[in-house]
């Protein structure tokens, strides 16, 4: 056994040697440098936009089944449209879900919690002199704010009793409420929809509030930020189920009852065969594929399943890096047996024993290997940072990470230092003192 006093002394000497080739060590420290920052850098950046895309699923929820109008490949038109000047006037094309599917939903399916039905609309939002063109108009229940998970800033969302008396009442998001009112309190204030008249009555928090974002993640809540809420019975009632497109040159006619229906599980257990009677009775309905199923919960598992494979990836690819860098250690550390061969026989004479020249190089290795760790470390750290302050990207840098890059740093070290420093610990003493360098 090694006292104390020897593994300072050995320590001492192989910093000692080290220095002595300032430049040499530098560069066989720097492969180690490069490859723990960089098996921490492709991680963090990896796990950033990993999590963006799990969030973004998690936040359409695991119990949860959404379905979608989505217009067919082909529209029903006019085999001779009617000229109007410059533009085109077509006949109505009618696709998507309908209150029918609705209400076969409620009938038929006694694993769902709650269904929540959405029609949408485009129309300018104006406030006297203000205006918001082409604002998205959502007509919704009030069920749409829990499975949006919408946090109302000031005032209330669509009620129960709004929704009875197709009340002409509506809730804004914030970028909404801020183009139309400025810093003004808009409750109970009027604005325009279309012709209509409609009374705020509320205004919500950003649904990115709280929340680190990404670019992509940034642009979406931009768009929900924009949105305005009205009761479901009166954008029917009100503005009907047609919806004008207007397109270079010409105007299409679009009905449309319902835009989304959101079916909310008892239990993540039920979604799978519930969603699988939703397709069924679906199949059954329309007899076109006027709509487009989405269930968060298998997008949910695929996404955390391609995370992991990603993350594998990424940490195999930049591992390589960091047993390159242990071969440079291995290389110019068998270089330095050779020049040390003289000095390992002087020791070897004056009664150093072989567990001693092992130590001694390992040492050496080992101090080469865990500095280059330490400094891999903060550049591997300061990479991801300045990734998300520059670009916007999301990065997420796990403490794992940084223990396995290191731990990794430090057995690289041990396994490539391994064979010279028992190459120099075999030396014959006698062939070593003759030996000259």
């Amino acid at each position: 056994m090694l006292d104390v006093t020897t593994w300072i002394l050995t320590i001492r000497l192989g910093l000692k040697n080290l220095f002595l080739n300032k430049l040499r060590s530098f560069l066989t420290m720097l492969g180690v440098v490069l490859g723990v920052a960089s098996v921490i850098a492709m991680l963090a950046i990896g796990e950033g936009s990993k999590r963006e895309a799990l969030e973004q699923i998690q936040k359409l929820g695991a119990r949860n089944i959404i379905i979608e109008s989505v217009k067919p490949g082909t529209k029903v038109e006019s085999e001779r449209p009617e000229e109007t000047g410059e533009q085109t006037l077509e006949f109505v094309a009618e696709y998507g879900l309908t209150y029918k599917d609705l209400d076969v939903f409620r009938a038929t399916l006694p694993t769902l919690e709650r269904i929540v039905p959405v029609a949408q609309l485009r129309r300018d939002a104006l406030r006297k002199h203000r205006i918001l063109e082409n604002a998205r108009i959502l007509g919704v229940t009030p069920d749409y704010q829990h499975v949006k998970h919408l946090r109302v800033f000031r005032g209330r969302f669509i009620s129960d009793r709004d929704l009875f008396e197709r009340a002409n009442v509506c809730v804004l998001g914030p970028a909404a409420a801020l183009r139309l009112f400025g810093h003004e309190d808009p409750l109970g204030k009027t604005i325009y929809l279309g012709k209509y008249a409609y009374v705020v009555v509320g205004e919500l928090y950003s649904v990115g509030a709280g929340h680190e974002q990404g670019a992509t993640v940034a642009k979406e809540v931009a768009e929900f930020d924009r949105r305005i809420y009205i009761p479901l019975t009166a954008a029917r009632y009100r503005f009907g189920e047609i919806q004008v497109v207007r397109a270079s040159g010409s105007m299409d006619f679009e009905k449309v009852q319902l835009h989304e229906i959101i079916l909310t599980c008892k239990s993540m257990d039920l979604v799978l065969p519930t969603a699988t009677m939703v397709s069924s009775i679906l199949e059954r309905m329309h007899e076109k594929q006027d709509y487009e199923l989405k269930v968060p919960l298998e997008l949910l598992r695929r996404a955390e399943q391609e995370k992991r494979i990603w993350n594998l990836v990424l940490g195999s690819i930049a591992g390589i890096s960091l047993v390159v860098g242990g071969i440079g250690i291995m290389n110019i550390m068998l270089a330095t047996v050779t020049e040390r061969t003289r000095e390992i026989g002087i020791r070897r004479a004056l009664g150093a024993k072989r567990r001693h020249i092992l130590l001694q190089f390992l040492v050496e290795t080992l101090v080469l290997s865990c500095t280059g760790g330490i400094a891999g470390v903060v550049v591997g750290v300061a990479i991801p940072l300045w990734v998300q302050y520059a670009f916007g990207l999301r990065v997420f840098i796990a403490p794992w990470t940084i223990a396995l890059a290191f731990g990794i740093s430090a057995a690289v070290g041990v396994v490539f230092g391994l064979y010279p420093a028992r190459r120099a610990a075999h030396m014959d003493p006698i062939e070593a003192l003759r030996h000259v360098g």
